[in-house]
Formats: structure tokens, C-alpha cells, sequence
């Protein structure tokens, strides 16, 4: 639960089952730090929603994504919010958890992953993680992104990567994000930035929630400090 006096997280629910988004309104509505305010049936319904949000200034913090929609799927709509509005996260809610789905989503741009059987309360807690900047996967998703990223290796990737750059990748499989990877390290976020960009480069992933995936894997995830 957030703070008392913290802002409340703005959340917009986009599913094509109109029962989808009254249970999800109901449940969230229920939670003190969010707020429903608004929903829509389709991918271009989303977006249109979203440009009105714009013009009113008063953009969601998070939206809720189903994937299976038509005439536009929710991978494609996460694509465009994330190229059209910034610092709008997408929190995927769907009943595929196959891997491909998976890797498009996140490589759209999603910032969750959560399966319509999970508890609510997943549910608020993947918008709160969202909104701080992480990424919440449901466990089912997560082992199967991980089992898909496994393959012969012919040598150690990781031997590539700088003592840098390691130290990086352990903060990043510990969840930590690029502001607490600058403190711990003690350079620029920007630098942060860079060096994650450099790290997913070299490994080949496309993602930082892959490369928080693969640092587990690989036995080089570390504790993210205060």
C-alpha cells in the first residue's frame, strides 16, 4: 500500500469484455491509492481515450492490456502508448502465457505480465510496481521466459561483459532500477542507462526484464540496496 498522502496511481482498464472491466473497476476501486479513470473496449478506443487524456493534461499513470482484441491487439496498442505517451506504463493482463506472447509484449514495452486466473491482489500489486518503475511477472510467465532463453551456450556469455557492466547486471537481477544502480555505483543515471544498453547488446536480449531473467539464471542476480 502506498504512503498516506502519496498521489493516487491513475489506471485505465482496455479489455473487450465489458464484464472484464467492471470486475477490474470494482476491485480497484476498492484499493485507497488507485484510481480507475477510465476504460475502453478496443486498441483504438485506448488510444483515442488516451488522446483526449493528453489534451486535458491528465494522462494514466498505468493501463491495464488485454492481448486478444480486435481490430487492433493489445500488443500493438502497448506499442503505440509507449511510443506516443510518455511515461505511461502498460501492466499486460491475459490468459496466454505462451513465451512468444510473452517476448512481443515486453518487447513492446509492457511493464507487467499477469494472467486473468491470478489473485486481485496481483493484479494491484503489478500497477503499484509499474508505477514505481519495476516489472512484475506472474511466476508461470517468468519460468517460462526463463526456460525460453536457455540454449547451448559455446562459451560464457558473461565473460564479454566488463567488471562494470557485471556489477550492473547484478543490480538489474535484483530488481533495482537505474536511479538506485547510479546511487549504488555512484555514477549518473544516464551512465546507468548505457551500461544496461551495453549489457543487453552484448548478451543479445531485448529487454530489461529478459536481462533480469537471465542474470537469475545465470546465478549473477545480487541485493539491490536502499
Amino acid at each position: 500500500m502506498e504512503a498516506d498522502g502519496a498521489a493516487h496511481i491513475r489506471v485505465v482498464v482496455v479489455d473487450d469484455h465489458a464484464v472484464v472491466r467492471r470486475g477490474l473497476r470494482a476491485f480497484l476501486d476498492t484499493e485507497p491509492d488507485i484510481d480507475v479513470v477510465g476504460d475502453a473496449g478496443d486498441g483504438p478506443a485506448a488510444l483515442a481515450l488516451l488522446e483526449r487524456m493528453a489534451s486535458g493534461g491528465r494522462l494514466p499513470d498505468v493501463v491495464l492490456m488485454d492481448l486478444q482484441m480486435e481490430p487492433l491487439d493489445g500488443i500493438e496498442t502497448t506499442r503505440r502508448i509507449r511510443m506516443s505517451f510518455v511515461g505511461v506504463e502498460v501492466v499486460v493482463l491475459t490468459s496466454f502465457a505462451d513465451a512468444d506472447r510473452v517476448h512481443a509484449a515486453l518487447q513492446a514495452g509492457a511493464s507487467g505480465y499477469i494472467l486473468k486466473d491470478a489473485d486481485a491482489t496481483d493484479v494491484a500489486v503489478a500497477v503499484r510496481a509499474a508505477h514505481r518503475g519495476e516489472v512484475q511477472l506472474d511466476p508461470a510467465v517468468a519460468r517460462r521466459l526463463v526456460s525460453s532463453l536457455r540454449s547451448p551456450q559455446k562459451a560464457d556469455p558473461a565473460a564479454t561483459l566488463t567488471s562494470r557492466e557485471l556489477e550492473v547486471l547484478r543490480l538489474v537481477g535484483a530488481g533495482a532500477a537505474n536511479k538506485v544502480i547510479a546511487s549504488q555505483l555512484h555514477i549518473s543515471e544516464r551512465t546507468a542507462r548505457t551500461h544496461v544498453s551495453n549489457i543487453l547488446r552484448k548478451l543479445g536480449l531485448h529487454s530489461r526484464t529478459q536481462l533480469a531473467l537471465w542474470a537469475v539464471d545465470a546465478g549473477l542476480a545480487g541485493t539491490a540496496g536502499r
